[in-house]
């Protein structure tokens, strides 16, 4: 009898450790994600883009934790969202020359994409454009999480 307490006990703690493990990654972005941009800031750089598209919940690789959905303006200086993210840690923003809404086609095209920068923020985003970058090499915009190799979105502006 002992020694199945004992094993219950093991199993219970074990189980407990991990599935806090779970909600620290989970909510570890959140808790120190900074201040979103609020929408007056999106609206105001909004007003210069020069493509606009829009993320959506139902591509092929998003899902339930992996996801986002809003309005999303670019022009030279700024890519933002006015919308939200599934929060995660270490998400990237990308331009690709070829629309991608799986992980196996990001990771087979990562080649010939571009790195604009980190999506800090979960409730809209305003990511600035390094000015080399030229948008019109490009026509999709993709956000990806780089500590899971998880596609999180994709939009098509071009």
């Amino acid at each position: 009898m002992k020694i199945q307490k004992l094993a219950f006990l093991t199993f219970t703690h074990i189980a407990m450790l991990a599935f806090g493990f779970a909600i620290g990654i989970y909510a570890l972005p959140i808790l120190t994600a900074p201040p979103a941009p609020s929408e007056a800031d999106i609206k105001a750089i909004s007003i210069q883009a020069k493509y606009r598209t829009e993320f959506i919940r139902d591509l092929k690789d998003s899902d339930a934790l992996h996801w986002g959905d809003g309005k999303v303006s670019i022009n030279q200086n700024y890519i933002t969202l006015l919308g939200k993210l599934a929060p995660g840690p270490e998400y990237r923003l990308y331009l690709s020359p070829t629309f991608v809404e799986t992980e196996v086609e990001f990771e087979r095209l990562k080649s010939t994409m571009k790195l604009v920068g980190d999506v800090k923020t979960f409730d809209n985003f305003m990511v600035k454009v390094n000015p080399d970058i030229e948008l019109a090499q490009f026509n999709t915009i993709i956000v990806w999480c780089e500590a899971f190799g998880e596609f999180i979105t994709s939009a098509k502006y071009r």
